[in-house]
């Protein structure tokens, strides 16, 4: 990612961002509060955190640079009017394996447990799909999917595997070309279901798109296009957001006209847009941008946002730091129930404790860095 934003990198079935318990029960049937405002946590001890973080293994990714080839084709059309909703429903799914998880079930006589356990673990969060592996995706998106409709809670998924992913950056790596990028977006699709299912699709790729020439952003473009429209193909009841940056980057009109040469205006593509994944800018802020955005991009009326509050309690750091930069709490808590027109749901895409490569590699838990994020005493944006 680059210093406008951050993301993390994870390999294999399901590690990196999991997580999913109701944004009104806990999987264990606690209640925390309904979140239309800001939940505030209790005051924490003042408990150290020297001990060594805990890291997950994760191979650091290959780079591939974007490969320029001509549209490939969308998948065959069908005559059966898609089915859309105003908004999904019921309430969000925790993925039973992470790394936070992990970390947890190994550290129970560690002095943070109890914070990052409460606080972090047992909420919902989003599955990064960031490993190119075609044989795979199939079944791991279908672990988490089929998970989730079990126990009828909502997953949210996410694909990073676009060429010239990060621009080079820490993040780098995804498929070798489009048209391989492609074919794994349809392998990723049949994983999807039959059930209600978040897609935050490809962050960075299209704010991030100053860095590819303009044949390669339009072919980059194509490709999410159609990857939009595959998806909702394969599961008429997944809902496809599309990469809006956030309220520090792009303009609106400039990040408008990006999205809608990506298909996010088009209802067989897409359910709108996603901002703020991985950085750090208020909530208030990424909702007045993410309506700007919306409203320059056009589109069904019934286009909405989610944005990711996982990491900007505390907002944006005044020197514009984005790699796990010091200060930052938990933000709003996971929820599909805003509370505020157009915008769908409040959504922790990056795990808090996952880092964007400064406290370690990019992806990997360090409880030092969630146990921070956890005992911030300063207010929830």
């Amino acid at each position: 990612m680059v210093a406008a934003t951050s993301l993390v990198v994870v390999t294999g079935a399901v590690a990196g961002v999991l997580s999913a318990f109701d944004d009104r029960r806990p999987s264990d049937g606690a209640a925390p509060p309904e979140v239309s405002a800001s939940p505030r946590l209790a005051p924490l001890p003042a408990v150290p955190s020297p001990s060594a973080p805990a890291t997950a293994e994760s191979a650091p990714p290959s780079p591939s640079p974007s490969v320029r080839r001509t549209q490939s084709p969308a998948p065959p059309r069908t005559e059966r009017k898609r089915e859309r909703t105003t908004s999904v429903g019921g309430r969000l799914y925790r993925h039973p394996d992470s790394q936070v998880l992990e970390w947890v079930r190994s550290h129970s006589g560690d002095p943070r447990h109890a914070v990052i356990a409460s606080r972090i673990a047992e909420q919902p969060a989003a599955v990064w799909f960031a490993d190119y592996d075609p044989q795979a995706v199939t079944a791991r998106v279908a672990a988490v999917t089929s998970g989730g409709a079990a126990l009828g809670r909502v997953p949210v998924v996410v694909p990073y595997a676009i060429p010239g992913r990060d621009c080079g950056g820490h993040s780098q790596g995804g498929a070798p070309g489009l048209d391989a990028y492609d074919a794994w977006i349809d392998r990723f699709a049949a994983g999807l279901g039959s059930g209600e299912v978040i897609v935050v699709l490809e962050p960075d790729s299209v704010a991030q798109a100053e860095c590819l020439s303009a044949a390669a952003r339009a072919d980059r473009f194509a490709s999410l296009a159609r990857a939009g429209r595959v998806l909702k193909a394969a599961n008429p009841r997944a809902r496809v957001y599309f990469d809006a940056g956030h309220s520090g980057w792009n303009a609106p009109a400039r990040q408008a006209v990006w999205l809608r040469q990506a298909g996010a205006a088009s209802p067989e593509s897409s359910d709108g847009i996603f901002s703020n994944v991985s950085n750090f800018h208020t909530t208030a802020d990424e909702v007045a941008y993410d309506r700007r955005v919306l409203d320059a991009l056009g589109g069904p009326a019934d286009l909405g946002a989610v944005i990711d509050t996982s990491r900007n309690g505390n907002g944006a750091p005044p020197d514009g730091e984005w790699c796990d930069p010091a200060g930052r709490r938990l933000g709003r808590a996971p929820t599909l129930n805003t509370g505020a027109s157009r915008i769908d749901a409040y959504l922790w895409v990056k795990l808090p404790g996952e880092s964007d490569g400064c406290k370690g590699r990019p992806g990997t838990f360090t409880a030092s860095y969630a146990y921070d994020l956890a005992s911030s005493d300063s207010a929830s944006s």
